[in-house]
């Protein structure tokens, strides 16, 4: 059988494939992961409390969702997150508690 215009018959059928995923719009999970490591290490210092969620929600998305990704930041950014909000809690409980201006 002779495929017409320049295709051959085994891709007659089917064209080139295409991104089934649509437009990629964002950053990359690479950038992200970075992100989130950077979040995180800031987050000892300054606004635990704030860039520790921000790291965890970073790191996750830049894992992809799951556990064994691979990316190393983004799990390192997780897991100090993590860290990072635990401690701003317990450093906010522990505010709250000791010195309320009473006594």
């Amino acid at each position: 059988m002779m495929a017409g215009f320049g295709h051959s018959t085994r891709t007659r059928r089917t064209p080139r494939s295409r991104n089934r995923m649509g437009p990629r719009t964002g950053p990359d999970r690479a950038t992200l992961g970075i992100i989130g490591l950077v979040c995180a290490i800031a987050g000892f210092f300054v606004l635990g409390i704030v860039l520790g969620p921000v790291a965890i929600i970073c790191g996750w998305l830049a894992m992809g969702r799951r556990w064994n990704s691979g990316s190393v930041p983004a799990l390192v950014a997780v897991v100090l997150g993590a860290i990072d909000t635990l401690l701003a809690i317990v450093w906010l409980i522990g505010t709250a508690t000791l010195g309320n201006g009473m006594f």
